[in-house]
C-alpha cells in the first residue's frame, strides 16, 4: 500500500539487541543513522574531555521511566487508599507495601531473567546487579546497565500484587497474604511474564503485549478475582455501604498514577526513541477520552458526573492502551479510549447488578472491571489495529499487522485471543491451587471479631487520628475500640467504627 510506504518512511529500522562490554567504538558503523550512532559520537567527544562514558546517554531511554514508574506505584496506593472506608486504612498498607520487599527478592533471586525481553535472556538467568555494575561488564544494548533492567521488571511485579490486593482488601488475612505473595509470584506472575515477553512460546508466536495489558492487568484481574472467591465476602454491612474515605487523597493518587502511566508505557522499549514517544501520547490520548466517555455515561444514566467514576475512566483507559500503546496510531487511541471508557463502564454499573456470579464475589475495589476487562478489550483491540510498521518494530514475526490493515491482520486477533485464553485459565488454575494449598495452613480470612472492628484491630494502628493534635486516646472520651467485639459499646445502624472506635454519623 502506498500509504504504508510513506508512513514506514518516517520510522528508522530496528536495532536487534546485542552483547557489549562496555567500550567505545563498540557499536558497528553500518548501524542506521542517527539514534545510537549520534550517541555514540557524543561519547567519543565526552571521552575526549575525560568524562566518565561507562554508561552512555541512553540510559535515560530507561532511567527516567524508572523513576515515573516507581512515583506509579506510590499512586496506585494512594489511589486504592482513598476510596477505602475508614477502618480499612492501615490494612491497605500490609498488602501493598509490607510485601514490597517478598516481591522484589523473589523475582531478583529467581525470576529476574525470565520476564526480561530480548533473543538471549531466555537462555539464563540476567546477571544479578553486582555483575553488572561498572566499567567492562556485559550490558545489553542500548545501553544500560542490567540493574535497571531488573528494577524495571519487579516493579511491574510489584504493581501487579498492588492491584490484585484491590480484590482482597478489607478481609484477607495479612499472614495468607505475605505467604500468597511470593507463590504467586513465581508460579503464576513469571509464566505469564516469560510466556510474553522473555522469549516463551507466546512471545515467538508473534502475540503483542506491549506493555503488560496481559502480564499484569488481565492477570491481576482474574487472578483478584479467583482471590476474592476463596477469600469470601467482606461483612454484609460493609458491603451495602461502602462509603469513600477520602476523594481527595484518591484524585492525588489518580494525578500520580496517570503521570507515572508514561513511564510504564514509554519505557517499554527500552530507549528514548520515536516507539517511546509514540507510547506516551497515546497513553495519554487513550485515558483522556476514556475518562470523558465514563463521565459522560454518568451524566446520562445517573444525571451527575462523579469523581470517582472520572478516576475508573482514566484507569480503564490506561490499562486498555497499554497492550498496544507503541504499536497503534493515534485515532486507534482515541477509538481504544471510546471502548474502554464505555464497556467497563457497562459491565461495572450494568452487569455487575444482574449477575449473580459477580454479585457472590466481592471484589472490593471492581479490580475485574477496570483491570481484566479493560486489559482483555485492549489486547483484543490491540490485535484489530496494530499499525503493521510499528508492530514489525517490536515483533520476532515479520509482516505482523492488526485485523484492521488486512492481510493476516486477522490471525493477528486470533493469537491475540488465544493468548487471552491462556492468561485466564493459568491464573485460575494457579491462584486456586496457591490458596488451597495456605488454607492449609493458616486461615485466609480474618477472625469475624477483627472483621467487626475493622483492620485497626490487626494493625492496633489507626491511619487517622480522629481527635486533637497532642491528644491522647482516652476510652472514656473517644470511645472503645473493643466495643463491638466485646459487646461493650453497642452502636446504632446509622453510625460505624471509625479510628479506634470513634463512632462517625454516616
Amino acid at each position: 500500500m502506498a500509504s504504508e510506504g510513506k508512513f514506514k518512511s518516517q520510522f528508522p529500522p530496528p536495532i536487534q539487541p546485542r552483547r557489549s562490554h562496555g567500550r567505545l567504538n563498540s557499536l558497528p558503523r553500518s548501524a542506521p543513522p542517527g539514534g545510537p550512532v549520534v550517541a555514540e559520537q557524543g561519547r567519543q567527544r565526552m571521552a575526549d574531555d575525560g568524562l566518565d562514558v561507562s554508561w552512555p546517554p541512553e540510559h535515560a531511554g530507561l532511567g527516567h521511566p524508572l523513576c515515573e514508574y516507581s512515583q506509579e506505584e506510590v499512586g496506585r496506593e494512594l489511589g486504592l487508599h482513598g476510596p477505602l472506608r475508614l477502618r480499612s486504612r492501615p490494612h491497605l498498607l500490609g498488602p501493598g507495601r509490607l510485601p514490597n520487599g517478598l516481591r522484589r527478592r523473589a523475582l531478583t533471586l529467581l525470576g529476574q531473567g525470565r520476564p526480561s525481553p530480548g533473543p538471549e535472556l531466555p537462555h539464563s538467568p540476567s546477571p544479578s546487579p553486582r555483575e553488572s555494575g561498572h566499567g567492562n561488564t556485559a550490558k545489553i544494548e542500548p545501553f544500560y546497565p542490567m540493574a535497571s533492567l531488573v528494577y524495571f521488571q519487579f516493579t511491574f511485579a510489584a504493581i501487579t500484587m498492588i492491584l490484585l490486593a484491590g480484590s482482597v482488601l478489607g478481609r484477607m488475612n495479612i499472614r495468607a497474604w505475605m505467604a500468597f505473595v511470593p507463590l504467586w509470584l513465581v508460579f503464576s506472575y513469571t509464566v505469564g511474564a516469560f510466556s510474553l515477553w522473555g522469549g516463551g512460546f507466546l512471545f515467538h508466536w508473534g502475540v503483542i503485549d506491549y506493555s503488560g495489558g496481559y502480564v499484569i492487568h488481565l492477570s491481576s484481574g482474574i487472578a483478584g478475582f479467583t482471590a476474592a472467591y476463596w477469600v469470601g465476602p467482606r461483612l454484609k454491612s460493609d458491603r451495602e455501604r461502602f462509603p469513600p474515605n477520602n476523594v481527595l487523597l484518591m484524585l492525588a493518587g489518580a494525578g500520580l498514577l496517570w503521570m507515572g502511566w508514561s513511564g510504564f508505557n514509554g519505557g517499554a522499549p527500552y530507549a528514548a526513541n520515536i516507539d517511546a514517544s509514540i507510547a506516551v501520547l497515546n497513553t495519554n490520548i487513550c485515558a483522556a477520552t476514556s475518562l470523558l466517555v465514563w463521565t459522560s455515561l454518568d451524566v446520562v444514566y445517573f444525571k451527575k458526573p462523579s469523581v470517582i467514576g472520572a478516576v475508573q475512566g482514566m484507569m480503564t483507559g490506561l490499562v486498555c492502551i497499554t497492550p498496544g500503546a507503541g504499536v497503534v496510531q493515534s485515532w486507534a487511541a482515541i477509538v481504544m479510549g471510546i471502548l474502554s471508557g464505555s464497556i467497563p463502564w457497562f459491565t461495572m454499573m450494568i452487569l455487575h447488578k444482574k449477575s449473580t456470579l459477580l454479585q457472590k464475589v466481592d471484589d472490593t475495589l471492581g479490580v475485574f472491571h477496570t483491570h481484566a476487562v479493560a486489559g482483555l478489550l485492549g489486547g483484543l483491540l490491540t490485535g484489530l489495529l496494530a499499525e503493521p510498521v510499528l508492530s514489525n518494530l517490536i515483533l520476532p514475526i515479520p509482516n505482523s499487522r492488526g485485523a484492521f490493515y488486512g492481510g493476516s491482520g486477522g490471525v493477528q486477533l486470533l493469537k491475540q485471543l488465544v493468548a487471552a485464553l491462556f492468561v485466564i485459565v493459568w491464573n485460575v488454575v494457579s491462584t486456586t491451587a496457591i490458596l488451597l494449598a495456605i488454607r492449609l495452613f493458616i486461615p485466609l480470612r480474618m477472625p469475624e471479631e477483627e472483621l467487626a472492628i475493622g483492620d485497626d484491630a490487626v494493625h492496633g494502628e489507626e491511619a487517622y487520628a480522629l481527635w486533637g493534635d497532642g491528644e491522647k486516646y482516652d476510652p472514656t472520651k473517644h470511645g472503645n475500640w473493643h466495643g463491638l467485639s466485646y459487646g461493650e459499646q453497642i452502636l446504632p445502624s446509622g453510625f460505624v467504627n471509625g479510628a479506634r472506635g470513634v463512632t462517625i454519623n454516616l
